[in-house]
């Protein structure tokens, strides 16, 4: 079992204040967070779907070299953008993950097989599923 962990520290109301975020792991800088940054874009600033949606592009990208390893054709490269929806009033509604990958001897047809069963076996997509859609563009490069 591992834990992971983060402190945020929050000055203020909602719309008008600001925190930072810090991973315990000091694996990444201090990050500054604010409302305007969940509902615009707040320059330099981030948002925990922001942060969500770098969790959820890392462990998408692992689940799936997972599948591809385990199928005799491990990848010379992933690359994978998720893009997380927030809607004010109703909370985080969706998580959309555009991978590419480079993997030899492998088709179209058994690259889309594996991204599907990354999609299920990603332990972020089972934490959003069922809270949140979640959809896959898979795209295997030449």
């Amino acid at each position: 079992m591992a834990t992971s962990s983060a402190t945020t520290q929050w000055e203020g109301g909602l719309e008008h204040g600001a925190g930072t975020t810090t991973p315990a792991s000091g694996a990444f800088a201090t990050v500054d967070v604010s409302w305007a940054s969940r509902t615009a874009r707040a320059a330099g600033k981030t948002s925990p779907e922001e942060l969500l949606a770098a969790a959820h592009a890392s462990c998408y990208c692992m689940q799936l070299a997972h599948e591809l390893e385990e199928a005799g054709t491990p990848p010379e490269r992933l690359e994978a953008a998720a893009s997380v929806e927030f809607v004010p009033g109703e909370g985080v509604t969706s998580s959309h993950i555009v991978i590419s990958g480079h993997v030899p001897d492998i088709d179209e047809q058994a690259f889309a097989a594996a991204a599907d069963a990354a999609g299920e076996g990603c332990p972020i997509s089972g934490a959003l599923k069922g809270n949140v859609e979640i959809t896959v563009e898979a795209t295997l490069e030449s």
